[in-house]
C-alpha cells in the first residue's frame, strides 16, 4: 500500500479532472470547494486505482467515490457498473440520492437501493429494468446474488463504505462472500472511520496496491457556542424557522445558512413576505451589493440574511447571535465555520441546526467533531410563540419611554387631545395604538385546528438523549400525508408504563420467529426495542406486546408491514382474547433472552441465517468459523457460488 494525503488545499471541483456535465451538477447544488478527503481521493480513483481511505462521517466521503465512479460510467450499458455496499438502509438510501444529485446532468442514468424490509418483487422488477450503479446492504445483496437476480459480470468498480461498522454489525463474512464473488478486475474502495486489523487483513486480500488515504477532520470545540438541534421534515420548516426565530428572546440578528444560491433568494423572499428584515447573500451579488448586505446586518436595518457558505465566509458581525443551519452542512468542517459567525467578540452565540430524519447520522459526525452533545429542543408551540413576542412588545415600549431622544410629549398631546374628542378612556386609546403596531406581527395568534404533525424531541435525564416524540401544533397549510418514507425513518418514543397486547396474523405455520417479529416493527414502526413487550407464537397468529394507543399512521405501517410473506395486519385484541392466557401452547422463548450483550445490528435484527441449494451457512467470527463446507478464511480457495434459480429459500430479512 501507498500512502498520501493532501499536502495543499484545491480551490474547485474543476481542478480535480471531473468533466463538465458533473460541475455543472455541482454547481447547482452549491459545491464550490473540495473537501479534504474529496480532494485527495477523487483524483486516484478517476484514475482507476484501487483505494484505502480513513476518514470520519460526515467529510464529504460520497461524493469522494460517487464523482469519479459517475464520471467512469458508460451510460450505454444499463448492466451494473458499481457497486456500493453500505451497513444500513438509511445509508443505502442516502447515497442513492447522492448519486441522484450528482448525476443531474448525466442523461438516462439509473442508480437502485437494495435493502432489506423492501419488497423482494419490486426490486426484482427494478432489478430487470437496469441499473449502472446499486446500491446495497450485504444481506439483501446476498439474495439477489443467490437468486441470479442480480450480475455482476459487468462490474467495474465495489465501493465498501462504512467498513467499521459493518465489521462491528456482523456483516464482515457477508462482505467477504459478496467481495469473492465479484469480477476479479475490478477497482475497489474501502473506507472506514477506524482502521481495526481485520478491515487491513480484508483490504489486503482484495485490494491491489492500493491507494492509503487518512484525514483528520480539522475542527475544534466552539466552547462559548449553545449548540441545539430540531428534527424536522422538509414541509414543515419555514415555518418551524418563524417560531423558533420569534421565540427566541435573547436573538438580536440571525445568519441562516442553505446550501443553494436558489434557496437564498426564495427563503428571504419568504420571510421578509412574513414582516422580517431579511435578505439574500450568495455569491451572484456584486461585491457592492455584499458589502451594503453586511453594513445594513451590523447597523440593524436587516436582523436576519440567509447565505450560502461560500458567500458568509469573512462575515464578522459582533451583534450575530444566532446561526440557523436550514439545510445540514455536507461535511461537519463546514458546519464548524458556519458557526463560528456567532460568539464572537467575547459574547455567546446560539447555533440551532435542523436535522432531516436520514441527516442523524451526520448529526452523530458534528457532535463527534465539535466534542460537544448537541442538545434537541421541541418546536416552540403558538402560546410560547405569542408569549415572547408580548414580551418583545413590551420592551420596545419600555425603552420608548425611557429614551432622552425621543418627544414623547408631542404624543402626549395627540393621546389627550383624542382622549377629550371621543371620551375614550387613554387606556383604550393605547390598546388600539398596540393593536395597530402589531398588525405586521400580530402578538396573538389563533389556532387554525388544522394542526400539522410536528416531530419534536425529548432530552432528559430518565430517558435515553433524544429521544423523539411526534406532537401536534398549529399550522398555516395542513401539509401532504406523510409517505412511508418518513414513517420509516422516525424514531418512536411512548411513555413508559403498561403495555397492551396486539394480535399479528403471522405465527408458528409460517416459520416466524420473535427476532423477526421484533425486527420487522423495530425497523418499519421505528419503535425502540424497550417498548416491544412478551411475544408469544401460535399456529396462524402471534400476539405483541406493544404501547397502548399507537397512532392510526404507525398502524397503518405496520398493518402493511410483511414477515414471511405475510401482511401483519395488527389489531388490539378484543375482550375475549386478551383474556385468554397470555403463554402459548408452546411458549417461544422470549426474545429479549435472546438478544446478546453489545455489538449487534442497529434498531432491531440483524440478518438470519440463509439457506442455499444444497448448502447451508450460518454467519461465524471472523476467522474463528468455517464459512459453509468448503471454506475456512484464510485458506485461499473460494467459496461456492450459490445456484441461481429454483429452491431459493431465506429468511425474511428486515435489516438489510
Amino acid at each position: 500500500m501507498t500512502e498520501s494525503a493532501p499536502t495543499e488545499s484545491v480551490a474547485s471541483f474543476s481542478q480535480l479532472g471531473l468533466p463538465e456535465t458533473i460541475l455543472s451538477a455541482l454547481a447547482t447544488l452549491g459545491y464550490e470547494t473540495p473537501s479534504p478527503i474529496q480532494a485527495a481521493c477523487i483524483p486516484h480513483l478517476l484514475s482507476g486505482r484501487d483505494l484505502l481511505g480513513e476518514a470520519q462521517t460526515g467529510t464529504g466521503k460520497t461524493a469522494a467515490f460517487a464523482l469519479p465512479l459517475l464520471a467512469r460510467l458508460d451510460l450505454s450499458d444499463t448492466r451494473p457498473q458499481a457497486l456500493v455496499l453500505t451497513p444500513t438502509r438509511e445509508l443505502a438510501l442516502q447515497v442513492a440520492e447522492a448519486f441522484t444529485s450528482y448525476a443531474h446532468g448525466l442523461k438516462g442514468f439509473h442508480v437502485l437501493p437494495i435493502y432489506g424490509g423492501q419488497s423482494m418483487v419490486v426490486q426484482l422488477r427494478q432489478l430487470a429494468r437496469g441499473a449502472h450503479v446499486i446500491v446495497g446492504t450485504p444481506g439483501r445483496i446476498m439474495d439477489h446474488l443467490g437468486r441470479g437476480s442480480l450480475k455482476l459480470d459487468q462490474l467495474k468498480t465495489l465501493v465498501l463504505d462504512e467498513a467499521d461498522e459493518m465489521l462491528r454489525m456482523g456483516f464482515i463474512d457477508d462482505v467477504e462472500w459478496i467481495l469473492e464473488h465479484t469480477p476479479a478486475e475490478r477497482q475497489t474502495a474501502l473506507f472506514s472511520a477506524t482502521m481495526p486489523n481485520v478491515i487491513r487483513e480484508v483490504a489486503r486480500r482484495h485490494l491491489h496496491e492500493p491507494e492509503e488515504i487518512k484525514i483528520r477532520a480539522a475542527t475544534s470545540t466552539v466552547a462559548k457556542i449553545r449548540q441545539r438541534y430540531w428534527l424536522v421534515r422538509g414541509v414543515d420548516k419555514l415555518d418551524a424557522l418563524t417560531r423558533i426565530l420569534d421565540a427566541e428572546e435573547s436573538l438580536d440578528a440571525a445568519l441562516v445558512f442553505v446550501r443553494t444560491k436558489l434557496t437564498t433568494e426564495d427563503l428571504a423572499d419568504k420571510l421578509a413576505a412574513r414582516g422580517y428584515a431579511a435578505a439574500a447573500l450568495n455569491g451572484d451579488l456584486t461585491q457592492g451589493l455584499r458589502e451594503r448586505v453586511i453594513e445594513q446586518l451590523k447597523t440593524g436595518a436587516l436582523d436576519i440574511v440567509v447565505a450560502t457558505d461560500v458567500a458568509a465566509r469573512g462575515i464578522d458581525v459582533p451583534r450575530i447571535s444566532h446561526v440557523v443551519n436550514y439545510d445540514i452542512p455536507y461535511d461537519t468542517e463546514a458546519y464548524v465555520h458556519r458557526i463560528g459567525r456567532t460568539g464572537r467578540a467575547g459574547r455567546e452565540g446560539t447555533a440551532i441546526l435542523f436535522v432531516a430524519p436520514r441527516e442523524r447520522r451526520m448529526l452523530k459526525a458534528i457532535e463527534h467533531a465539535t466534542r460537544q452533545p448537541i442538545e434537541a429542543i421541541a418546536l416552540p408551540s403558538s402560546e410560547d410563540v405569542s408569549a415572547s413576542r408580548i414580551n418583545q412588545f413590551k420592551q420596545k415600549i419600555v425603552d420608548a419611554l425611557e429614551s432622552t431622544e425621543i418627544d414623547l410629549g408631542f404624543f402626549t398631546g395627540v393621546v389627550s387631545t383624542l382622549a377629550e374628542e371621543t371620551e375614550f378612556d387613554p387606556s383604550e386609546i393605547a390598546a388600539a395604538l398596540a393593536y395597530l403596531a402589531q398588525l405586521e406581527r400580530p402578538l396573538r395568534i389563533e389556532e387554525t385546528g388544522r394542526g400539522w404533525e410536528l416531530a419534536t424531541a425529548l432530552h432528559s435525564a430518565d430517558k435515553p438523549p433524544r429521544a423523539e416524540i411526534f406532537t401536534t401544533g398549529a399550522a398555516r397549510e395542513r401539509p401532504p400525508r406523510p409517505n412511508r418514507d418518513e414513517i420509516l425513518t422516525r424514531r418512536r418514543a411512548f411513555n413508559d408504563g403498561a403495555l397492551t397486547r396486539y394480535r399479528i396474523e403471522v405465527g408458528r405455520n409460517q416459520g416466524v420467529s420473535p427476532k423477526e417479529i421484533v425486527g420487522a416493527i423495530a425497523n418499519e414502526g421505528g419503535i425502540e426495542g424497550r417498548y416491544i413487550g412478551q411475544i408469544n407464537l401460535f399456529d396462524d397468529y402471534s400476539t405483541v406486546e406493544l404501547p397502548p394507543d399507537l397512532p392510526n399512521d404507525l398502524l397503518a405501517v405496520l398493518r402493511r408491514t410483511m414477515v414471511r410473506h405475510c401482511p401483519l395486519n395488527i389489531r388490539t385484541l378484543t375482550a375475549e382474547e386478551a383474556a385468554a392466557p397470555a403463554r402459548s401452547p408452546r411458549p417461544a422463548r422470549d426474545w429479549q433472552s435472546e438478544k446478546k450483550a453489545g455489538g449487534g445490528a442497529r434498531d432491531g435484527a440483524r440478518d438470519g441465517a440463509r439457506e442455499y441449494p444444497g448448502k447451508k451457512f450460518d454467519k461465524p467470527a471472523f476467522g474463528k468459523k468455517s464459512f459453509g463446507p468448503d471454506k475456512r478464511f484464510g485458506s485461499g480457495t473460494s467459496h461456492p457460488a450459490p445456484k441461481a434459480g429454483k429452491n431459493w429459500k431465506k429468511r425474511d430479512d428486515h435489516r438489510g
